[in-house]
């Protein structure tokens, strides 16, 4: 070999060795690893996704979204969102996780998270949600279905109202059930006996479905799923049962009622037994009658310490009684500390596992409540405030939202608002007047979707007792 040839071999050998260095440094780029040896992945670049939003969706304001993600190769983790309405999902969050947000105004949002790691950073973003206007803020149209007075013995002053949710008896599905507060005879605030039916259709005509003394004062009413109907007799002291066919009962004399105010029905979550929740008592308990169908099976006051006082016409009392079956939470209106409150997991709240801390203040809102007992963590003010005045009626909206109405005990600035109040973010939008008129017109209220799936409110309207149904 020649000294051509030898110097030539010495630089592919040595050309060799540094290539072979090069490689053992981690210099190759392919699927992102920057690492080599028995550290083949420790440089890796970071990876992010999220799992939900799956893909682009909508919410209304007032909703919350839930953020899941997860992440490989990552250290540390950075949350932002594309606008500062989007609902707070800032600063450091771990490699893999969840949150729940909730967007403040309308409008399309986005959320990233970058993460960091040993080989670098990476990000994700989610599909673009948007947040569309409140239920109530689309409501426009307001429309008279009937006269709620008693066609026999003209009873009037409506008060509870609920939707018939079968056929059977006197009742068609649908069917708004209104009970009157005032007698026919007299007028008078408290005396009311009867319950009347309407078919939800505008002009409709008020049918008979019970009068009895076991009705007197009838405040609030709800429906079991056979078309029976519980009714909060304020004066009477009782909390009777009427069935189908219009037929008065007592099931539950074996419990003591004073000034029943209000209650709601609440479908078991699951496996367990669908209840009454009720305002037994004016001294401001909250009780649990558990049903085994239409059978009481057993009693029990789970909170305490509401404020009850008052008489007709000036009644300050926990109110507005309304259940969510979708996470199994009872919501109630407190009429004098002017606030919303929500017991959450409320099938599992024991003998006065709450105790309600606070006054009662008459002519000025309490002071803001405060909870005690064993299940205190269970319960939770969630709106207060504005322009709540004495608010004495709730339903339930398709979102989760609650409307709340106002009872204007005390001189409000506007009379006859209707609110829409978030479990997640208070207040939603403004509010509506629903009536011009004297104030304290706005009682019973019942919501439903229709066959297109359009939101609507029916309510009760003291001022000239009727039944009138806000929709689009």
């Amino acid at each position: 070999m020649n000294t051509r040839t030898n110097a030539m071999h010495a630089k592919i050998v040595g050309l060799l060795v540094i290539l072979s260095g090069v490689a053992g440094c981690g210099g190759g780029y392919g699927g992102g690893s920057y690492g080599g040896g028995s550290g083949g992945n420790s440089y890796t670049m970071p990876m992010v996704s999220f799992s939900t939003p799956a893909s682009a969706t909508a919410i209304n304001l007032g909703q919350t979204l839930k953020l899941t993600w997860s992440s490989t190769y990552a250290t540390a983790c950075t949350a932002s969102a594309s606008t500062a309405t989007a609902g707070t999902f800032t600063g450091s969050q771990p490699t893999s996780g969840s949150v729940t947000v909730a967007p403040t105004a309308t409008g399309t949002a986005t959320y990233t998270l970058t993460c960091t790691g040993t080989g670098g950073s990476g990000s994700a973003t989610t599909a673009m949600v948007t947040i569309n206007p409140s239920i109530l803020s689309t409501l426009a149209t307001t429309t008279t279905i009937g006269s709620t007075l008693d066609p026999i013995e003209h009873g009037g002053n409506p008060y509870g109202l609920a939707i018939a949710p079968i056929t059977a008896g006197l009742m068609t599905a649908g069917d708004l059930i209104v009970c009157n507060f005032n007698d026919g005879a007299t007028n008078t605030q408290g005396l009311g006996t009867t319950i009347v039916g309407l078919h939800p259709t505008a002009g409709a005509t008020p049918y008979r479905i019970a009068q009895s003394s076991q009705l007197q004062g009838c405040a609030t009413l709800a429906m079991l799923p056979d078309d029976s109907i519980s009714a909060s007799a304020f004066s009477a002291n009782l909390n009777p049962l009427v069935t189908a066919a219009g037929v008065v009962t007592n099931p539950f004399a074996a419990d003591t009622f004073t000034g029943p105010w209000s209650q709601t029905y609440a479908t078991g979550p699951a496996a367990l037994p669908s209840a009454l929740y009720t305002s037994v008592e004016l001294n401001g308990a909250i009780g649990r009658i558990t049903l085994n169908g239409d059978v009481q099976s057993a009693f029990t006051e789970i909170a305490k310490g509401f404020c009850g006082t008052g008489a007709p016409g000036g009644v300050f009392a926990p109110a507005g009684l309304t259940y969510d079956p979708s996470i199994d939470t009872l919501y109630i209106v407190d009429t004098s500390s002017y606030s919303v409150v929500a017991f959450s997991a409320v099938s599992t709240i024991g003998a006065d596992g709450i105790i309600v801390n606070g006054s009662c203040g008459g002519s000025t809102p309490t002071p803001a409540l405060t909870f005690s007992g064993t299940n205190a963590s269970q319960a939770k003010v969630i709106a207060s405030g504005g322009q709540l005045n004495s608010p004495i009626s709730a339903a339930l909206l398709t979102d989760g939202d609650l409307i709340v109405g106002n009872g204007d005990l005390n001189s409000p600035a506007v009379t006859n608002l209707l609110f829409e109040i978030s479990p997640a973010i208070g207040f939603v939008g403004a509010p509506v007047q629903l009536d011009t008129g004297a104030p304290g017109a706005l009682f019973g209220l019942a919501t439903k979707v229709d066959s297109s799936g359009n939101q609507i409110i029916y309510f009760n309207d003291d001022n000239d007792n009727t039944v009138k149904m806000l929709a689009k």
